[in-house]
């Protein structure tokens, strides 16, 4: 798993938090700073707490045509994606205006279905000029990730699919450049929505800029009316631009990788359309940023349409990254095959300074926990035990490598992982800790548990040698620990 794999699974997974953060303060105030938004669901349409709304459940009915490999410009792409927006609007809490009026169009007539809707697309542009919703930026993100290596490629597709239902010129450009900026993020490149104004009509760059330039470094909350899609995409590049980024200081829990979620939430304090406008700078920011920034609170507990949690959004963002493919048949396999894990002894232990915590290998199974934190890649059926709720197992991008550059924010997922299991104990929980061989990234982890409950480092660690005798005492995971020191709660 590298760590472009590690940013694909930001935009689905990043979005989808954002959304379901959001959901409860839509269509309420801007919120002031000393307002943390929280995931307790609600709002206008009585979504549940973690459950995701209409502009990731739309970028789920593309990403599980994109995760195919498919050309999102080809007729057929377009005409899947089409009958998925209106299967999944059927039975759905919230569609927004324009786009309904699409649907209800789009359902009668002949020809394709993906003509249809292009054609009610068309018709309603040319009776309302001007005026397009945000509903086709929202779900755009994932189109970044369809053709990393060609950004006129890209382009195509973020137009096609977004003319399906917002075909005023509005609509498809604001995709344009905002499917460029995650490519580029996930590609590498800096945080740039201006890099794409050379895909727009010449005659269209100069306002575009004007606009982004108008967003920069700006209040999110000075768009406080972002329905438009122009004001939509000013107040989410406005949250991911006035947010400043985060000096590194471990031993204080300040960590650059934190700027992901200051800036979405700073994205819902807008106000308005805020499952929206952080959807869409969620996108973005886990682009950048990656699936390892995303706080664990927030990755364990976001669902929705499509029965997905974080791992099949994830799942479904790196199949489409790598044009329907898998690396070791994961994240589609039921169990992990390769060698590295079938080798593996099961290995069982008592944290040494928690005896509710349970510290082991992969193939241990009979773990006798009812929560269980995964810091290795998993099958869909591993640890799907009775009595675990899926909110209850989290997964932890953590990779034991000593390239530091495969652990791009390892002093933050390091404290994240420490404070995600003291949660669940807070919770009542008795939590199985685990990854492939319990060598390395299980005693790190059970390390820094210890360090947040006020373990000194060197006790911690002689310690945990006790417990896990085949603990790998050096290396990158071994030095965080130590970073992670003075951690405490």
């Amino acid at each position: 798993m590298t760590v472009h794999l590690d940013r694909a699974a930001g935009v689905l997974l990043g979005q989808a938090c954002g959304d379901a953060l959001g959901v409860p303060y839509e269509f309420g105030p801007a919120l002031p700073d000393s307002v943390e938004p929280v995931m307790s669901g609600g709002g206008p349409w009585n979504f549940d707490p973690g459950e995701y709304s209409d502009d990731t459940a739309m970028a789920v009915c593309i990403a599980e045509v994109s995760a195919t490999g498919a050309d999102l410009t080809g007729d057929d792409a377009l005409d899947e994606i089409a009958q998925r927006f209106l299967d999944w609007a059927a039975d759905a809490k919230d569609v927004g205006a324009q786009t309904r009026q699409v649907f209800a169009a789009a359902r009668h007539g002949s020809g394709s279905v993906g003509r249809r809707m292009l054609d009610a697309s068309r018709a309603h542009a040319a009776a309302h000029p001007g005026r397009v919703g945000n509903g086709a930026l929202m779900r755009t993100a994932i189109v970044g990730l369809t053709r990393l290596d060609d950004r006129d490629a890209t382009a195509a597709a973020a137009r096609a699919v977004a003319e399906l239902t917002h075909a005023d010129p509005l609509g498809p450009e604001s995709c344009v450049l905002w499917s460029d900026a995650v490519r580029r993020a996930v590609n590498g490149d800096e945080l740039d929505l201006l890099a794409g104004l050379d895909l727009l009509p010449a005659d269209r760059r100069d306002q575009w800029a004007a606009w982004i330039d108008e967003a920069t470094g700006v209040d999110p909350r000075t768009f406080a009316r972002n329905g438009f899609t122009v004001w939509a995409l000013q107040a989410a590049w406005a949250a991911i631009t006035w947010t400043p980024q985060v000096e590194p200081d471990p031993a204080q829990g300040r960590f650059p990788a934190q700027h992901l979620a200051e800036a979405t939430k700073n994205a819902v304090r807008a106000g308005d359309d805020t499952d929206t406008v952080a959807a869409i700078a969620g996108g973005l920011l886990g682009a950048y940023w990656g699936q390892s920034a995303i706080p664990l609170e927030w990755t364990r507990r976001v669902h929705g349409y499509g029965g997905h949690r974080a791992s099949g959004l994830v799942s479904l963002a790196h199949r489409t990254a790598l044009r329907g493919g898998s690396a070791h048949e994961w994240p589609l396999a039921e169990r992990m095959a390769n060698p590295e894990y079938t080798s593996a002894r099961p290995v069982r232990a008592v944290h040494p300074h928690d005896e509710g915590v349970i510290l082991g290998s992969y193939g241990v199974r009979d773990h006798g926990c009812d929560a269980v934190v995964s810091l290795c890649r998993i099958g869909t059926a591993d640890f799907a035990a009775a009595g675990v709720e899926p909110q209850d197992h989290v997964m932890v991008r953590m990779v034991d490598r000593e390239d530091p550059a495969e652990n791009p924010h390892l002093d933050f997922v390091m404290a994240d992982t420490a404070r995600t299991i003291k949660t669940l104990r807070d919770e009542g929980k008795r939590v199985f800790v685990h990854c492939v061989a319990a060598h390395a990234r299980t005693p790190a982890a059970g390390i820094a548990y210890s360090r947040l409950l006020g373990v000194p480092l060197q006790k911690a660690r002689a310690d945990m040698a006790r417990v896990l005798p085949g603990m790998r005492g050096s290396g990158v995971l071994w030095d965080s620990t130590e970073r992670l020191q003075p951690l405490k709660e």
